[in-house]
């Protein structure tokens, strides 16, 4: 009997520590971090454009890098600690890498220590599609993107004020563009 509640504890704790770090491995060979930033191949690709795309798997697997293939299309996971936007401080906004809809805004990021970047709101309600996920012996809620349907990662509750959320975002799937007038001040500045 003392075996049985040791193996359930010791089941229930691994999965609280599981919650957002459930890790796949990607099977693809290129598990390079690197996004193609020029889209040039990607041609529903738009930070202004709102209209629904669809795409069958085999169109987005032609135009998409395969590391963002992986996590937008088959629901991967990257490694947690390894997003170049994880501690990324720069001021922006944050689209999707699939498509290019605006995301999050980066005053609503912070860091919570999860492995992956977070954030406290999205842009817009439209932005984000929730998606509910009892996969891997979990309840949790999964975050899509509202105009491609990409996987993004998962959103909880454990997050701070105003709204208590957290996003908990694969990095992969994101771009980022600075802001412009962020861009200006910077490049105003003297002595740059």
């Amino acid at each position: 009997m003392k075996t049985l509640l040791k193996y359930t504890v010791v089941v229930i704790v691994s999965q609280l520590f599981q919650q957002c770090s459930f890790s796949q491995n990607n099977p693809s060979k290129n598990n390079s971090p690197t996004m193609d930033t020029t889209k040039k191949n990607n041609p529903v690709y738009s930070n202004i454009d709102t209209s629904k795309v669809t795409l069958t798997e085999e169109e987005w697997k032609k135009i998409l890098p395969s590391d963002v293939f992986y996590i937008a299309r088959q629901k991967g996971t990257e490694r947690p600690g390894t997003s170049k936007f994880e501690y990324f401080k720069e001021i922006g906004t944050y689209y999707c890498a699939a498509c290019g809809n605006a995301l999050f805004k980066s005053d609503t990021k912070f860091e919570s220590g999860c492995g992956w970047p977070s954030f406290y709101e999205p842009i817009s309600k439209g932005s984000i599609i929730y998606t509910p996920d009892n996969t891997h012996g979990m309840q949790r809620t999964e975050v899509q993107c509202g105009r491609c349907k990409g996987h993004l990662g998962h959103v909880f509750d454990d997050g701070p004020p105003p709204t208590g959320l957290r996003y908990c975002i694969n990095g992969v799937v994101l771009d980022f563009e600075k802001a412009k007038e962020a861009e200006k001040n910077y490049k105003e500045k003297p002595g740059q």
